[in-house]
């Protein structure tokens, strides 16, 4: 009999990091700070909001394109944030969580030969879903040296005729920075100039920091009409295992995503969309949300004042990035197994999120925990020192 042979569509790929850092965790009985999920519970209201809409009968197929109700909550949510009117009936998707809904509009959009602009750190899943669509990411570099500022310049000498998307992330994952009124503007022209469309993941619009507004491309009517936005009620209800999603395009574009989304999974957790559309009715939960997580991101970063660490700043998200050159030569991937290993703390290495690692003694630290969680950490990092760290 012959040997099965087939050729890998994703060669590159293996294991993502966040369930090596995760396994390691569990083996050594670590603080896990490494993957982005929070260790506590949902508010009750919305769990019980999950229940009765079991007890409804909301247990078969949904729409393919979502629950009315639900997207009829999420373009009101953006107009009253955003200013921006979406046809919930031609404009807006639900989907199984934001990385679906990412897959599904790559797939859609991006044909073979096509170039997608990314920007470096970029978050894992964006490559691999442009290679398996056909395309040819192109990588530009975000700014460490300046906070992680995007180069808009780089990024328009990157568009050739060959680029069909510009694909963002603001706020930043893994890096926390926000877009500024300067960067709406340099998206405009580059727009305006180019063409490109953009695909803009917002999965933490509502983990901003400091009283600054989220800067969303949907406050620009301009890129509004030139953009896939993605988000995610994982990030803004502490609900990441419901995998609930949505993408908001014009409808030609929508009608696109569409066509991949009913292939891909056709429907989406259909108690769970009627629970979102009834918590939406209330905007409390997430308008305080960026109070909950400054709460937490200041408490680890005076914590982490007291060690070693250097917390760089930190503008939204769950994440905070620390510099450890203080501690060790090692490289990141060294240090952050050493971290898990010898200190029972997990992180994830800034390094992979690079199509070639980069190398600036940077680790990821997850905040999105209980108070205890973030202290318990906090208590281990009291034991660094540079000689255990390199020896």
């Amino acid at each position: 009999m012959r040997p099965i042979q087939s050729a890998s569509k994703l060669p590159r790929v293996g294991t993502t990091i966040f369930t090596v850092m995760s396994q390691l965790a569990a083996k050594h009985s670590a603080v896990n700070l490494g993957q982005g999920f929070p260790d506590f519970d949902c508010d009750p209201r919305l769990q019980q909001r999950l229940t009765d809409a079991m007890r409804a009968s909301h247990n078969q197929y949904a729409p393919m394109t979502g629950v009315p109700a639900l997207r009829e909550a999420i373009a009101n949510k953006n107009k009253a944030l955003y200013g921006c009117q979406h046809d919930p009936d031609a404009e807006i998707t639900i989907t199984a969580g934001a990385t679906q809904a990412l897959m599904a509009t790559i797939l859609a959009l991006v044909h073979t030969g096509d170039e997608v602009i990314v920007l470096e750190p970029v978050y894992d899943s964006y490559v691999p879903a442009i290679v398996l669509a056909g395309g040819r990411p192109v990588f530009v570099p975000l700014d460490h040296a300046h906070g992680y500022a995007p180069d808009w310049d780089a990024v328009r000498a990157a568009v050739t005729n060959k680029t069909r998307l510009l694909l963002i992330n603001f706020p930043h994952n893994p890096t926390g920075r926000v877009l500024r009124d300067a960067d709406i503007l340099a998206l405009e022209r580059l727009v305006d100039q180019t063409g490109v469309l953009l695909v803009s993941d917002e999965v933490y619009e509502h983990v901003v920091f400091d009283r600054v507004p989220h800067r969303s491309v949907m406050r620009s009517p301009m890129l509004a009409a030139h953009s896939v936005v993605i988000s995610s009620f994982g990030k803004t209800f502490h609900t990441t295992g419901w995998k609930v999603g949505y993408a908001c395009a014009p409808a030609p574009i929508s009608a696109e995503v569409r066509k991949v989304h009913q292939f891909m999974v056709f429907a989406v957790n259909t108690p769970a969309q009627h629970a979102f559309a009834e918590h939406l009715a209330d905007p409390r939960p997430y308008l305080d949300l960026p109070d909950f997580y400054q709460a937490k991101r200041d408490l680890f970063v005076q914590g982490l004042a007291d060690t070693p660490f250097r917390a760089l700043p930190c503008e939204g998200t769950y994440f905070v990035l620390a510099d450890y050159s203080q501690i060790s030569n090692l490289t990141e991937a060294e240090f952050a197994k050493k971290l898990v290993t010898d200190y029972g703390v997990a992180s994830i290495p800034v390094s992979v999120f690079y199509d070639t690692p980069v190398e600036h003694h940077v680790v990821r630290f997850c905040f999105a925990k209980e108070d205890r969680t973030l202290q318990q950490a906090l208590a281990r990092f009291s034991a660094l020192s540079v000689t255990a760290m390199d020896s």
